[in-house]
């Protein structure tokens, strides 16, 4: 017969590399979040996520911000580097030639973004990262645009093109239509290149 009050064996904990310790927390805390939204982020669920102790989490970002701040920086730069947002060959055709397929790979990458820019309209002090996050995003839409259209861009056309990429990511997210994504774009890219007065 067993003693009652003897605990369940510990649940083995994940091995971290070293060179990708600080990454594999922030891809469990854009886990955690897409989840279960911002208010399910702590220290220990990022943790328990990853595999690791609570106090890895704590030594690698010290504060509960800095720790969002953190996963919000990651996922942008990881979103920027896999959508093809900015191929910087100039050819149109490879202008977010990879955006479906990124949500696809990546639903809580996006969703955590999403998440992100939701919370700040209750939290305003997370407004100026999103702000600035996002500048990334127009800042790399307005380069390849301006090396891909002939006529060049402008702010407004360029947060327009942006809104319509973001658009179709959430779409995508909720609706599942990976297919209706690269349809959108394919008319997206077909649009901006048509000429003034042109027949369709």
């Amino acid at each position: 017969m067993s003693d009652s009050s003897e605990k369940p064996p510990a649940r083995p904990r994940k091995r971290v590399d070293y060179g990708t310790g600080r990454e594999a927390l922030l891809n469990a805390a854009v886990r955690v979040v897409a989840r279960g939204g911002l208010r399910k982020l702590t220290y220990r669920a990022v943790a328990e996520e990853a595999g690791v102790t609570h106090g890895l989490v704590v030594h690698h970002f010290g504060s509960r911000d800095a720790l969002i701040e953190a996963a919000l920086e990651h996922a942008v730069r990881t979103s920027a580097s896999t959508s093809s947002l900015e191929p910087g060959t100039g050819d149109i055709a490879d202008f977010a030639a990879g955006l479906a397929d990124m949500v696809t790979r990546e639903p809580a990458l996006q969703t955590f973004q999403y998440e992100l820019m939701l919370e700040s309209r209750r939290r305003p002090e997370l407004l100026p990262q999103i702000r600035a996050l996002y500048d990334e995003y127009f800042q790399a839409t307005e380069r390849e645009l301006s090396r891909s259209l002939p006529e060049g861009t402008n702010p407004a056309l360029t947060r327009l093109v942006f809104a319509a990429l973001e658009g179709l990511v959430l779409h995508q997210l909720v609706l599942d239509e990976p297919d209706v994504t690269e349809a959108a774009l394919k008319e997206l890219r077909s649009l901006l290149t048509r000429k003034p007065g042109e027949a369709e």
